[in-house]
C-alpha cells in the first residue's frame, strides 16, 4: 500500500482540525492528523469487510476487556507504510518516534484483555470474520505511581486529547433497560487492520449515555444536580473498568456494566441478522458468540429473553442459544468464577433473572433425565444458595467449553469442572492461548525481526510463526549467536535508558535482566520473588552466596485498588529495592526496580530486553499466561513452574533450555493436606531470616501493619486463605536454587544465548494465529 499525496493531506488535516502548520503541531495534533489520513484510506476496505462479515457466518468476541495498547505503530506496520510515513513526516520536521508519547488505550487489566486484542489482530490478518464487543470506558484501568513505596492511582483519561481511531455510530445506538434506569448504549467502532490484507475487523465498544436528555426545566428552576442526575448515572456505567465492588453499590454498578455491553451486543447482532435475513430461526447458522470468561455470560439469558419477545418458545430459544454460545474458562479458582446475589440481580434486571430461573429449572429436569447423582446436580445448579453461578450458566448453555492451556483444560476435566465434564464430555476442548507476533516481535523488536528475516530469506514468518523452527540450525553458529547477543544488548540498553528516564533509577545494561511483569495477585507469587531477592541479598552479605552475576530484578504490575494484600506486596518490593539499592556493599551486584504504570507500551520494551522471564505461579493456578509467550518469542529463558503454558513452553523448547522448579500439581495434591509453613519457617534458617525481615523492623511498612499481615497470612492463614495457600515457602528453596543456576549459567554468554535462541525458534506454537485458526475450525466454523 502507498498513501497518495500524504504530506498534502496530512497538512490539510492539521489545518482543518487545529489551524496549525506541520511545523507548529504538537505530538498529539500530529497523531490525530496522521490517524485521520490513515482512516480515510482504509474506509472503503473497512466498509467492505463489515458487510462481508455480516453477510456470512461470523464470530463475535464478547469481552469485558480489550487491552489494545497504542495503535499507531501497529496500524502503520500492518498497512506496510511505516517507512513512507516516517520519511515524509521527517521532511515536514516531524519525528514519527515522538508518537511514543501517545497514550495507550488501557481498557483492560492484564492477560484477559491483551488476549482479546491479539485474537482480533490474528483474525483480521487471517481474513476471518471475527469482531469484538466491549465497553468504551471513559477512563482506562488507572495510572499508577508510587508514594513512599505505596501504589497510588489516578484516572487514566485516555481520550483527553481526542479519540483518533474511534468512529461514533450513533444510528446504531441501543436502549438498555434496568428496573430503575434506562440508558443508551452508543457504539464507537475501531478498525482492526489485518497485516498485508484488505480485511479489517471491527472492535465495537459501547458508551453509556442518558436515554433522556438534560432536563432544562429543572436546571432553569436551579435544581442543578437533579437536572444532570440521569446524565451522571448513565455515564457511571461506562466510566471505569472494574469499579471497586466491596460495597453493595459497587456490586450493582459492576452488574450494570456487564449487562450493559452484553445486552447491547446481543441487540446489535439480532438487529443485523433480522435486517439481512428477515428471520431469527437461522440465527445460529450465521452467528457464533464467544464468551471471554464469565463477565459477558449474562448475554445468554438476555439472548433467550429477546428471542421470547420475538415469539419463540422457551425450548426453541434455548436450543438456538446453545448452538450459538461458546465459553472460554480462564481460571480454576472457585473464588474467581463469578457469582451474583439472586436478590441483587432480581432488583436490577428482573426480566433477565426470570429467564435464569427458567434455565435453572430446565437444567435440573435435564440432569435428572440424564440420571446424574443428586449431589452433582446440587453442585451444578445455576442458582444455588440464593446465588446465581455465571460459569454454570455458560457451561449449560454453550456448544463448547475451552480451557486455555493443556494443563488447564486437563484440570477442568478432572477436578474443577469434573461434574460438568461427566455430563457433557463432548463440549470440552483445549485452545492453548497465543500472542500476535506482529506486535510482540515485528513491532517491538525490529532488530531481532530483521535478523530472522535475513536468515529465513523473507518475512513469511510474520504470518507463519512456525517458520522460526527452521532457525534451530543456527543454535551452534557462533557468528549468529554473537549477533543475537548484540541485539539483546541493544534492547537492554534501550530498556535501561527508558527506566532511567521514567523511574530515575540507573541500571547497568550488562547485568542480567530478570523480569516479572503481570497483574499483581497472590497466586502469581510476586511475594515469593521478593523473598528470594532478600534471600540472595542476605547470602551475598554473609558470604554464603559467592560468584554472583550482577543482576537487575525488574517488576511491573498493577494491583486492583481494593486489593490490600497485593498493594502490601508492592510496598514490600519497593522497600526491598530501597534497602538493596542504597547498600553500597551489594548494589553493584543487585539492583531492584518496580517500574511504574506498567502497560502494553512498557511491556513492549520489557519483553525485548529480558534475559530471564519469571513465570512462577503455583502449579495449577495460572490458566495459561501470555507474558511467558512474549518473552519466549523475543529469545528469553523461562524461570518457572510447570503451570499454565509453561508446561508447553518447556515441551516445545526443551526443559534443559529453561529453568523449571517447584512442586507439580500432582505433588501439591499430596503435599498440601499436611503442609505446615510454621514447621518450614522453624527449621530452615534462610526462610526464617527472610520472614523475620517482615516483622523485625528491617523493612518499614510506614506504620500500616501490612508487612505483619503478610507474615501471619503466610504462616497462619487469613480470611479464606489456608496457611501459605499458594505454597510460597514450600517452593522457595527450589526457586532460589533455580534462580542461582540461571544466574551462574549467564556467565557463559554463548551457552546462555543458545538457550535463548532455541526458545525463540520453538515459539511458533504460541502464535495467536494458530489459536484463532483452531477456534475458527473447531468451535466457530468460520474457516474457509
Amino acid at each position: 500500500m502507498k498513501l497518495m499525496n500524504f504530506k498534502e493531506r496530512f497538512a490539510l488535516a492539521l489545518k482543518r482540525k487545529y489551524g496549525v502548520k506541520p511545523s507548529e503541531a504538537t505530538v498529539t495534533q500530529a497523531h490525530e492528523a496522521l490517524a485521520a489520513v490513515i482512516s480515510e484510506d482504509i474506509a472503503d476496505n473497512w466498509e467492505k469487510s463489515r458487510a462481508a462479515h455480516d453477510n456470512a457466518r461470523k464470530a463475535s468476541y464478547l469481552s469485558m476487556e480489550f487491552l489494545v495498547g497504542r495503535a499507531i505503530f501497529n496500524n502503520l506496520m500492518c498497512l506496510g507504510v511505516t517507512e513512507q510515513v516516517q520519511g515524509e513526516l521527517a521532511e515536514l520536521g516531524i519525528s514519527l518516534s515522538d508518537m511514543e508519547e501517545i497514550e495507550d488505550a488501557a481498557l483492560g487489566n492484564g492477560g484477559l484483555g491483551r488476549l482479546a486484542a491479539c485474537f482480533l489482530d490474528s483474525a483480521a490478518t487471517m481474513n476471518l470474520p471475527l469482531d469484538g464487543y466491549g465497553i468504551r470506558y471513559k477512563y482506562g484501568l488507572f495510572k499508577q505511581h508510587f508514594e513512599d513505596g505505596f501504589q497510588k492511582e489516578t484516572a487514566d483519561d485516555w481520550t483527553k486529547y481526542g479519540d483518533a481511531w474511534g468512529v461514533r455510530r450513533e444510528y446504531d445506538a441501543v436502549e438498555i433497560r434496568y428496573a430503575d434506569q434506562t440508558v443508551l448504549a452508543v457504539p464507537y467502532d475501531y478498525p482492526v487492520i489485518g497485516y498485508g490484507t484488505d480485511n479489517i475487523g471491527t472492535l465495537r465498544l459501547w458508551q453509556a449515555e442518558p436515554a433522556e436528555p438534560f432536563d432544562f426545566c429543572l436546571f432553569n428552576e436551579q435544581e442543578y444536580e437533579r437536572a444532570s442526575e440521569s446524565e451522571r448515572k448513565a455515564a457511571d456505567i461506562s466510566r471505569v473498568l472494574y469499579p471497586n465492588d466491596d460495597t453493595n453499590e459497587g456490586k450493582i454498578l459492576r452488574l450494570r456494566q456487564e449487562y450493559f455491553f452484553s445486552a447491547a451486543a446481543i441487540a446489535d447482532l439480532i438487529r443485523k441478522h433480522k435486517r439481512l435475513f428477515g428471520a431469527l430461526d437461522n440465527f445460529a447458522e450465521y452467528n457464533s458468540i464467544q464468551l471471554n470468561d464469565t463477565h459477558p455470560v449474562i448475554a445468554v439469558p438476555e439472548f433467550i429473553r429477546r428471542m421470547l419477545a420475538e415469539g419463540f418458545s422457551f425450548e426453541q430459544a434455548f436450543v438456538i442459544a446453545s448452538k450459538t454460545f461458546n465459553y472460554t474458562n480462564h481460571t480454576i479458582m472457585a473464588e474467581a468464577l463469578e457469582k451474583w446475589s439472586a436478590e441483587l440481580m432480581e432488583k436490577i434486571i428482573p426480566d433477565v433473572y426470570a429467564v435464569i430461573i427458567r434455565l435453572n429449572e430446565h437444567f435440573i429436569a435435564e440432569m435428572y433425565r440424564k440420571e446424574l447423582p443428586a449431589k452433582d446436580i446440587e453442585k451444578m445448579k445455576l442458582i444455588r444458595d440464593n446465588t446465581v453461578h455465571m460459569a454454570n450458566i455458560a457451561l449449560y448453555c454453550s456448544s463448547h467449553v475451552n480451557g486455555v492451556a493443556e494443563i488447564h483444560t486437563d484440570i477442568l476435566r478432572k477436578t474443577a469442572l469434573k461434574e460438568w465434564y461427566s455430563a457433557y464430555p463432548e463440549r470440552f476442548i483445549n485452545m492453548t492461548n497465543g500472542i500476535t507476533q506482529r506486535r510482540w516481535l515485528a513491532l517491538c523488536n525490529k532488530e531481532l525481526s530483521s535478523l530472522i528475516t535475513e536468515l529465513l530469506g523473507g518475512e513469511e514468518w510474520i504470518t507463519d510463526l512456525g517458520q522460526l523452527k527452521k532457525l534451530e540450525k543456527y543454535a551452534d553458529n557462533e557468528e549468529i549467536l554473537r549477533r543475537f547477543i548484540g541485539i539483546k544488548a541493544k534492547k537492554k540498553a534501550e530498556l535501561a535508558a527508558y527506566i532511567e528516564k521514567n523511574e530515575g533509577i540507573f541500571l547497568d545494561s550488562s547485568a542480567l535482566f530478570d523480569i516479572q511483569i503481570k497483574r499483581l495477585h497472590e497466586y502469581k507469587r510476586q511475594f515469593m520473588n521478593a523473598l528470594s531477592i532478600l534471600w540472595i541479598y542476605y547470602g551475598i552479605k554473609d558470604g554464603t552466596i559467592t560468584d554472583f552475576t550482577p543482576t537487575a530484578f525488574i517488576f511491573g504490575a498493577k494491583s486492583a485498588p481494593g486489593y490490600r494484600r497485593a498493594k502490601g506486596i508492592i510496598k514490600l518490593i519497593n522497600e526491598i529495592a530501597a534497602l538493596i539499592n542504597s547498600d553500597d556493599e551489594v548494589n553493584g551486584l543487585i539492583k531492584v526496580v518496580f517500574v511504574s504504570n506498567y502497560r502494553v507500551s512498557y511491556a513492549e520494551k520489557l519483553v525485548a530486553g529480558a534475559d530471564v522471564s519469571e513465570q512462577i505461579s503455583t502449579a495449577g493456578t495460572e490458566a495459561s499466561g501470555t507474558g511467558n509467550m512474549k518473552f519466549m518469542l523475543n529469545g528469553t529463558v523461562t524461570l518457572g513452574t510447570l503451570d499454565g503454558a509453561n508446561v508447553e513452553i518447556a515441551a516445545e523448547a526443551g526443559a534443559e533450555n529453561n529453568y523449571i522448579f517447584g512442586a507439580t500439581t500432582e505433588e501439591l495434591e499430596k503435599l498440601m493436606p499436611d503442609y505446615n509453613p510454621r514447621k518450614i519457617c522453624a527449621t530452615d534458617k534462610n526462610i526464617a531470616r527472610v520472614m523475620n525481615a517482615l516483622i523485625d523492623g528491617s523493612l518499614s511498612d510506614g506504620g500500616t501493619g501490612i508487612f505483619r499481615e503478610l507474615y501471619f497470612s503466610l504462616l497462619d492463614g487469613a480470611s479464606w486463605h489456608k496457611p501459605d495457600n499458594y505454597y510460597i515457602l514450600g517452593d522457595l528453596p527450589s526457586y532460589v536454587e533455580a534462580k542461582l543456576k540461571a544466574n551462574y549459567d549467564y556467565k557463559d554468554s554463548l551457552a546462555f544465548a543458545k538457550k535463548c535462541w532455541l526458545n525463540m525458534c520453538n515459539s511458533g506454537k504460541f502464535s495467536s494465529d494458530r489459536t484463532i485458526g483452531e477456534y475458527a475450525r473447531e468451535i466457530w466454523r468460520i474457516a474457509e
